[in-house]
């Protein structure tokens, strides 16, 4: 994607830890079992919060934000129902335009300034519908602390590094009258997440590794994804990768992905991913392909639902949710959160579809890709640029 003109940098290009408020209450964020996940899936869950070891001052990753401590579980056996997702934060600009854009002169839209980001919208539904979720990410020197207090707010453990040399992603996403989006993106302090950034503590009390494809289309993040699929199925940890768009998944190349992201049991796509995966014109054929390939494929419709194959055959279908859409922005992060907390909990493969599709109609009702907690639908959020 093409860098958007940013603001001069500071002199230093070493990175430092954010600084999120303290977490939220217990209850905005509740560890739920992980029964439907391979057996011996996860890390211990932690009993109390510790501070992860700083780096050397020569490591540009700086000091780390807070981390679980490792802890035996009385059974002495791993286990624990966390979801740590590893993905981009956003700066979503959402113009909201009835009329098509007119090329060379103004179109009226309504603005709104949301904190964005397909693993970040993730993490935010899952802890929203209940799930222990941790989110590893980067962040930019412009708007970072606003950006941890809305992943802190909405019930997220953020692992967030501070770029002190680029300004956090953004995306500029215009959406029609129909709720369909066209982005302009900026991949910012985003893009240059990578093995730096990890630490193998993130892991403790896991039961899930999620992976949003973003993270694969930059050296520095495959090079992290590759890292975090390599600790996490040592661990005996399950993981799940989303594609997120079809337009870097092309430019990465499809096999190369599909290589790439090999150690995943469970893939996400939407209908137009899972067609440029597999190159067959049927979502189903998609689905049960690609199932074949991962173990489990769970294709996402919009609006007309979901389905999931295993093992090469399809298991489970869905319908979509009626709903008016507002805004399209984050409906298919919103599905995977719900999908996944749903396994997480124990449920089976036809409730967990439509726990998916309940969780994407509550996202295209609001302007945004994140859950609302008392958000006026016009209400911009400061941004600090200086």
């Amino acid at each position: 994607m093409t860098d958007a003109a940013q603001p001069p940098a500071p002199p230093s290009t070493s990175s430092s830890a954010a600084q999120p408020p303290a977490p939220p209450p217990a209850a905005s964020a509740t560890a739920v079992p992980g029964a439907p996940l391979p057996a011996g899936a996860g890390r211990d869950a932690p009993a109390a919060q510790g501070e992860a070891p700083e780096r050397a001052p020569s490591d540009p990753a700086g000091p780390r934000s807070e981390a679980p401590e490792r802890t035996a579980s009385a059974s002495g056996t791993t286990g624990g129902g966390g979801l740590l997702v590893v993905g981009d934060v956003v700066t979503d600009v959402v113009a909201l335009h009835s009329a098509p854009v007119a090329a060379g002169t103004d179109t009226a839209a309504d603005i709104a300034l949301r904190p964005g980001g397909s693993g970040a919208n993730t993490a935010c539904w899952a802890a929203h519908l209940g799930a222990d979720t941790r989110l590893l990410t980067r962040l930019g020197y412009d708007s970072s602390e606003w950006h941890t207090a809305e992943l802190v707010r909405a019930g997220v453990r953020p692992y967030a590094q501070v770029d002190p040399a680029h300004p956090t992603a953004v995306v500029i996403a215009m959406v029609d009258a129909t709720g369909e989006r066209s982005m302009l993106t900026n991949r910012g302090a985003g893009g240059r997440i990578s093995p730096a950034d990890w630490d193998d503590a993130f892991l403790d009390g896991v039961a899930l590794l999620h992976l949003s494809g973003y993270t694969f289309f930059t050296e520095p993040g495959l090079a992290l994804a590759r890292l975090a699929m390599e600790r996490a199925t040592a661990a005996g940890i399950a993981i799940s990768v989303d594609p997120a768009s079809t337009g870097p998944l092309r430019e990465f190349g499809v096999e190369r992905f599909l290589d790439e992201s090999a150690p995943a049991r469970l893939i996400i796509p939407n209908r137009d991913e899972a067609l440029v995966l597999t190159g067959v014109p049927e979502p189903e054929r998609a689905a049960e392909l690609l199932s074949e390939r991962y173990g489990t494929a769970v294709v996402k419709l919009g609006s007309k639902g979901a389905l999931s194959a295993s093992g090469g055959r399809i298991v489970a279908t869905a319908e979509g949710v009626p709903v008016h859409a507002l805004d399209t922005t984050g409906a298919g992060d919103a599905f995977a959160a719900g999908y996944l907390t749903a396994r997480l909990n124990g449920d089976g493969e036809a409730a967990a579809l439509r726990a998916g599709c309940q969780a994407g109609a509550e996202c295209v009702a609001l302007v945004g890709g994140r859950p609302r907690y008392g958000l006026e639908v016009h209400r911009l959020y400061p941004i600090h640029a200086d």
